[in-house]
């Protein structure tokens, strides 16, 4: 292991880039520069069904808006490359060959409908979930001939079935967890891709990590980790779980209650210097208790023996707060090349005028008329408001219509246009039985605040993915508290 801190962030990209992501990487990147460390951006697309190049793109982009910048990564290189787990496919396949060779690890042939029927069988028993470890018994001979002959199957780690692991957590102390209570997790799957579990213990130790700050989610993992270290003969990197973000109810942070995506934010008029600012405060306090504090009177100060354990709460008009502090520290030229770098650049004005210009008879009109793309939330119009009540259904009704077509269709569009909105929003009628025209004028109310507007499609691809989602949410509210 290297004597110098090097701490990594390792997003999947399989969605829009996440605010907790930003808080995790924050904490790494200010342990690695705090030591004159190295900081490494690896991407786990283990899960090649949802990680898309897209999403890695809006990962790596809404990383560098912040400045967190990393000296290892995908996209800069390093000697201990390559940074994509898409790429490093064979070193995995290599170190599960050294296990099972070992005995820390086996092949499994169990077929799904066998492995249904052992977890119907545990739920309708109350027992412990888990696998059975009915291939854990195999001889390795007939395993390895089995093997030869095609068969399909996964490796698994065979964990130790007595005694206890014991792994200690910088701020929480010793973890002891039952050997018992961990079944032999797959390590490497029917496909021959790697799971998270063997390609982030494997990464972590050939890339050099020495701190492992990730989110108290992975502590259930610990225990198949340190045995995985073991197994290899490995030291173990130091390991910090820190405290999930949490909404006010301190429920875990989530898109139905709070934006997530790092990308609303920014799209919201968030500074970037803000957004850090207020990350920090998450779990940790400046030794003068100061609120506002640069990145490089944070980096100076941390430690993380001194984040707190209790669920930092994520408060939305405390983060709108601070950043009105940082707006107003702002001198008034460099304000004006904030909005003109976000909502009043060129690009921004030349995608909406094209939507307005047949529709204005005066410059001045025109602020009137599209004043709803350059504002968060929207005011409906008074004569709007009922009218964002789908014909023939409720309130209600309403709400739950734009709930799914958000997580079933809006939601996983990366790739934002007219043409991918009104496509999914077509799927969504065909799906939920719901015409197009019963849809369309309540999402054009919900988006814009009003019943006329540019086309619904052009407006909702210039306003972005988040806005439109942010209002949507906001209307589900809205709709929520109207009697049927």
């Amino acid at each position: 292991m290297s004597e110098q801190v090097r701490t990594r962030i390792a997003p999947s990209p399989t969605g829009d880039p996440h605010v907790g992501t930003a808080y995790v990487a924050l904490f790494n990147y200010a342990l690695a520069r705090q030591h004159g460390g190295q900081f490494v951006l690896r991407i786990e697309d283990t899960d090649r069904q949802r990680s898309t190049p897209e999403s890695e793109a809006m990962i790596l982009e809404a990383l560098a808006w912040l400045g967190l910048d990393w000296d290892e990564g995908p996209d800069v290189g390093g000697p201990h490359g390559p940074y994509r787990q898409s790429e490093r496919s064979e070193i995995y396949r290599e170190h599960v060959a050294r296990l099972v060779a070992s005995g820390a690890a086996y092949p499994c042939f169990c077929t799904r409908e066998r492995l249904d029927e052992l977890r119907a069988e545990q739920k309708a028993s109350k027992s412990q979930f888990g696998y059975d470890g009915l291939c854990r018994g195999l001889d390795p001979a007939e395993a390895k001939r089995h093997c030869e002959a095609g068969e399909a199957h996964v490796i698994r780690l065979a964990m130790p079935t007595d005694g206890e692991t014991v792994a200690v957590d910088l701020l929480r102390g010793e973890i002891v967890i039952a050997n018992a209570q961990v079944d032999d997790q797959i390590l490497l799957k029917s496909d021959g891709n790697p799971t998270y579990h063997l390609a982030n213990v494997v990464d972590d130790h050939l890339m050099e990590i020495t701190h492992v700050i990730r989110a108290e989610e992975w502590i259930s993992s610990l225990p198949k980790h340190v045995q995985l270290y073991r197994a290899f003969g490995w030291d173990l990197p130091v390991f910090c779980h820190l405290p999930l973000l949490r909404n006010a109810d301190k429920s875990k942070i989530s898109k139905r209650k709070n934006p997530v995506s790092l990308d609303h934010y920014r799209e919201a008029g968030i500074l970037p210097e803000a957004m850090l600012n207020y990350l920090a405060l998450m779990g940790w306090a400046m030794p003068d208790e100061r609120d506002q504090f640069t990145l490089e009177e944070f980096v100076a100060n941390f430690r993380l023996e001194d984040i707190s354990l209790g669920g930092p709460v994520f408060d939305l008009d405390k983060l709108g707060w601070l950043n009105g502090k940082y707006i107003r520290d702002l001198d008034v030229p460099d304000l004006l090349g904030r909005l003109k770098a976000g909502p009043l650049s060129d690009d921004y004005l030349l995608k909406i005028l094209p939507l307005v210009q047949e529709r204005i008879d005066t410059l001045a009109d025109f602020v009137a008329y599209a004043g709803f793309f350059f504002v968060g939330e929207v005011e409906y119009e008074q004569a709007a408001l009922p009218k964002m009540i789908a014909k023939d259904r409720t309130p209600q009704q309403t709400a739950k219509a734009f709930r799914l077509l958000l997580e079933e269709q809006l939601d996983l569009i990366l790739d934002w246009s007219a043409a991918s909105v009104e496509e999914a929003m077509r799927a969504f009628c065909e799906k939920h039985e719901w015409s197009p025209k019963q849809l369309f004028m309540p999402v054009r109310i919900a988006v814009t605040g009003r019943t006329a507007s540019p086309g619904l499609f052009e407006t909702m691809e210039v306003l972005g993915k988040q806005r439109c989602r942010w209002r949507l949410r906001k209307a589900i509210e809205v709709l929520r508290s109207m009697k049927a």
